[in-house]
């Protein structure tokens, strides 16, 4: 068994911990939280922690919270010379305290509190800074993911900026067509078939080969009739920025 801590309490961390507790091979020792029962339904609550000084030292410690708190985090570990990793997708390796042995476990999944999402197959991208400890995570990720890959923090940059793109981006897309559905009243339902189809058709082609509609076809009726449609001037400049990459095909415009 491998004994973990894990640091935070938000979405990454609930979702951690459910997979942990699934998992054969991985053991929760203590979990630090700054309220209890933000934690109460998923662990017993000697697992829980709420001041650092009772951290215990344990083969891995995972801080899983925002961004802006890892370094300050990991500074007030109470321990030295242990192997302590970060989720972040953006945040480089030396953000964390020089103290203890560094290392990234990182899953490229997007995480709500109240959507189940099946590890299996979300990607986990670790870093270390030696075999050792890079053997350890991989074993931790490979006993809840079949998708495992070593990746530099530069390259991990690189896929969390892809990953706003193809993500947050999109769903924010999906929200303005919400909105433009709701303001007509048309059901935004409608439009579910095609996000899913859409989403489904990149397992088999390129998203260049897969790409569709006006600005693809330059078709300037269509693309000047939206534009003389839509009201909303932030929705307007969204659809003129993106119509033009997409006549150029993603190059600079």
């Amino acid at each position: 068994m491998i004994r973990i801590t894990l640091i935070g309490s938000g979405n990454v961390a609930q979702h951690l911990i459910k997979a942990f507790t699934k998992s054969g091979l991985i053991e929760i020792a203590q979990v630090f939280s700054r309220n209890k029962e933000t934690l109460a339904h998923l662990l017993d609550s000697d697992k829980i922690i709420t001041d650092f000084s009772a951290l215990i030292p344990t083969d891995l410690c995972i801080i899983a919270v925002s961004d802006n708190a890892i370094s300050e985090v990991s500074k007030q570990l109470p321990f030295q010379n242990q192997l302590v990793v970060h989720t972040s997708g953006a945040a480089p390796l030396d953000v964390l305290d020089s103290k203890n042995r560094k290392g990234v476990f990182y899953p490229l999944q997007t995480f709500s509190k109240n959507k189940e999402v099946d590890f299996s197959e979300i990607p986990f991208c670790l870093e270390a800074e030696n075999h050792t400890d890079f053997a350890v995570l991989e074993m931790v990720a490979k006993s809840i993911s079949n998708a495992v890959f070593s990746i530099t923090s530069e390259q991990r940059k690189a896929l969390h900026v892809s990953a706003v793109f193809v993500n947050n981006f999109t769903n924010h897309l999906y929200q303005l067509g919400q909105q433009i559905c709701e303001e007509h009243q048309v059901p935004f339902e409608i439009l579910k078939p095609l996000i899913q189809e859409t989403s489904e058709k990149i397992k088999s082609l390129n998203p260049a080969e897969a790409q569709t509609g006006p600005a693809k076809r330059n078709d300037s009726d269509t693309i000047d009739g939206h534009l003389k449609y839509l009201t909303n001037e932030n929705q307007k400049n969204i659809y003129k920025i993106l119509t033009q990459s997409i006549q150029n095909n993603g190059k600079e415009l």
